[in-house]
């Protein structure tokens, strides 16, 4: 499909025009109105008719579709696996202190002469 998009040169709706590359640039957000655009297009381009051929500008508008629907869905999938990193970095940062507090209580915990013992094997 990207092959076939750069190919063809595609050109997108947003602030002028923008290459098949610079997609990937913009926020899902813009992407969502460069989509809602061309789906608009493609509506007013439908016509049912069982006598005509598919013109080429339906193809390509087709494949513009295509290539803005899967770069915003990919754009979420990133952005939910970084979401799901960073919340399992907080949750190991979280356990490391709670395994250093119960380590600190088990020192605590110690006589003086067992921590006395333990310092002098260090």
């Amino acid at each position: 499909m990207f092959e076939k998009a750069i190919r063809m040169k595609l050109r997108f709706p947003h602030k002028g025009l923008c290459t098949t590359e610079d997609l990937w640039d913009l926020t899902p957000t813009v992407l969502d109105d460069i989509y809602k655009k061309l789906r608009k297009e493609q509506k007013e381009q439908e016509e049912d008719s069982l006598l005509t051929k598919v013109s080429t500008s339906k193809t390509k508008l087709n494949l513009q579709v295509d290539v803005v629907k899967h770069i915003v869905q990919t754009k979420v999938i990133e952005a939910d696996v970084r979401k799901s990193l960073v919340e399992k970095k907080e949750q190991k940062v979280r356990i490391l202190e709670i395994i250093a507090t119960k380590q600190d209580e088990s020192l605590r915990s110690k006589s003086i002469e067992e921590l006395n013992k333990l310092v002098e094997n260090l």
